[in-house]
C-alpha cells in the first residue's frame, strides 16, 4: 500500500504548497534535495531539513502492508518450531485472503476492520487505532489501553450505530486495503451545535446536585432526564451560575479522518468474538468465553468464565444477545449465557476435625507399636 504525503510528519498546512512545486509523494520528498525545498515559500531550512527526514524515516520503517507488521511480530514470538509452522499457515492464510480481497469494493453488510484516525482542523487528535498512535498524537492513556481503546473498529458496512453518518458513507464506496482520507461535515459527523442544549443552573444548587462540590471548568457533569442519562461539560462560571454544555465536545466541528480497510471477518466464532470486545470484553480475555452453538436449532450458547462470575454482566448480555439477534439473524435465534457456580467443600465441623485427629493419632501410634515389635 503507498504512503500518502500527509503521513509524513511535521508536514501539517505545507502540503498544499509542496504538492504545487510537483512533490506529491513521499518518495519524491524523501528524494529532494535541501535547497530546492528552501527556495519553496514558506518552508525555511530547519523545516525542510525536518521533513525530508521524517520523509525518509518513514519510507525506512514502512512496511509494504499491515499483514507484513503482523508477520514481523509474530515471527518475534515464536518459541518453537511447532509453534513457527503454525504462525507461517496462519499467515499463508492471511496473503491467500489478501489475494482474493484486493482491489475489490466492500459490500453492503460485510464484517470488517478498520483503522481510523479523526482530528479537528487544528490538528487536535481525538481518535486512533493504536496505541503507538495513541502515544504519537500525546493522547495515550493506559486505562484505555487496557480496555482496548486504541483498536481498529469493528463494522458492519452500511449499517447504522457503528460510525457516523459521513464515516459510513465513505467506506461503502472503498475498496479492501485501501487509505483514504476525507473532511467530514457537521451534519455528518456529531451534529450542529444547538443552544437548548446548554444549561445555566445557579451554583448553590449545582453544589447540592454535585455533592456540595463546588463548579470546575471542563469538569464532566452528568444528569438524568426523561429517563434518559444525559452528559455535558461545565464551560463556564458567570455571575453565579454555573453554564453546562450537553452537545457532543466536536459538535459544529468539520472533522479530518484517515482511513484504512484491513480485514474482512468471515469466520462466525471471530465475529462473536469482535462484537464481545465491541461491548467491553478485553481482547484478551474472550478466549475464556466457551461458545457452543448448535446449528439445526440456531441456538448460540456462552458459557461465563469465573474471573466474570461475580460482575453485574447484565447490559453486556443484553447488548450481545440484541447485537447478535440484529446483525446474524439468519443463523442466531436465541442466546443462553450460562453461569456455573462450582460446589465449595464444607469444612468438617469442630468435632468431626477433633475425631480426625484422634484417629490420625491412633494409626501412627499403631505403627510405631508395630516397628518396636519388629526391633
Amino acid at each position: 500500500m503507498s504512503l500518502e504525503l500527509n503521513d509524513v510528519k511535521g508536514i501539517g498546512k505545507k502540503i498544499d504548497v509542496l504538492k504545487e512545486a510537483g512533490i506529491d509523494s513521499v518518495e519524491k520528498l524523501a528524494g529532494s534535495k535541501l535547497e530546492d525545498l528552501t527556495e519553496i515559500k514558506g518552508i525555511g531550512r530547519t523545516t525542510a531539513e525536518k521533513i525530508i527526514d521524517n520523509a525518509k524515516e518513514l519510507l525506512k520503517s514502512s512496511k509494504s502492508d499491515s499483514r507484513e507488521i503482523l508477520k514481523e511480530e509474530k515471527l518475534e514470538s515464536v518459541e518453537s518450531e511447532d509453534e513457527e509452522r503454525k504462525v507461517q499457515e496462519e499467515l499463508k492464510k492471511l496473503e491467500e485472503k489478501k489475494g482474493k480481497l484486493q482491489g475489490k469494493k466492500v459490500e453492503k453488510g460485510d464484517f470488517i476492520l478498520v483503522k481510523i484516525t479523526g482530528k479537528t482542523q487544528r490538528g487536535k487528535v481525538f481518535r486512533v487505532s493504536s496505541e503507538e498512535d495513541a502515544k504519537t498524537a500525546g493522547i495515550y492513556d493506559e486505562q484505555k489501553a487496557k480496555q482496548g481503546f486504541y483498536s481498529p473498529d469493528f463494522i458492519i458496512v452500511s449499517k447504522p450505530g457503528f460510525l457516523n453518518e459521513g464515516l459510513t458513507e465513505t467506506i461503502e464506496n472503498m475498496n479492501y486495503f485501501e487509505k483514504k482520507s476525507v473532511r467530514i461535515p457537521p451534519t455528518k459527523a456529531f451534529g450542529k451545535r444547538d443552544p437548548k442544549k446548554i444549561e445555566r443552573i445557579g451554583i448553590a444548587k449545582f453544589r447540592k446536585l454535585n455533592e456540595g462540590k463546588n463548579p470546575e471548568i471542563g469538569q464532566e457533569y452528568t444528569k438524568q432526564s426523561q429517563g434518559q442519562v444525559q452528559r455535558g461539560t461545565v464551560t463556564n462560571v458567570v455571575q453565579g451560575r454555573v453554564i453546562i454544555d450537553y452537545n457532543h465536545p466536536l459538535a459544529g466541528q468539520p472533522l479530518d479522518y484517515n482511513i484504512e480497510i484491513i480485514d474482512k471477518i468471515e469466520d462466525f466464532n471471530e465475529k462473536i468474538e469482535y462484537f464481545m470486545i465491541s461491548k467491553g470484553i478485553p481482547k484478551e480475555d474472550v478466549g475464556n468465553f466457551e461458545v457452543s452453538y448448535d446449528i439445526k436449532n440456531k441456538i448460540l450458547e456462552i458459557i461465563i468464565p469465573k474471573m466474570f462470575l461475580f460482575q453485574n454482566l447484565t447490559y453486556f448480555k443484553f447488548g450481545l444477545a440484541m447485537d447478535l439477534q440484529t446483525h446474524m439473524s439468519d443463523e442466531i435465534g436465541d442466546v443462553k449465557f450460562i453461569e456455573i457456580f462450582e460446589k465449595i467443600p464444607t469444612p468438617p465441623t469442630p468435632s468431626e476435625s477433633i475425631e480426625q485427629k484422634i484417629e490420625d493419632y491412633n494409626k501412627e501410634k499403631e505403627k510405631e507399636n508395630k516397628k518396636e515389635s519388629k526391633n
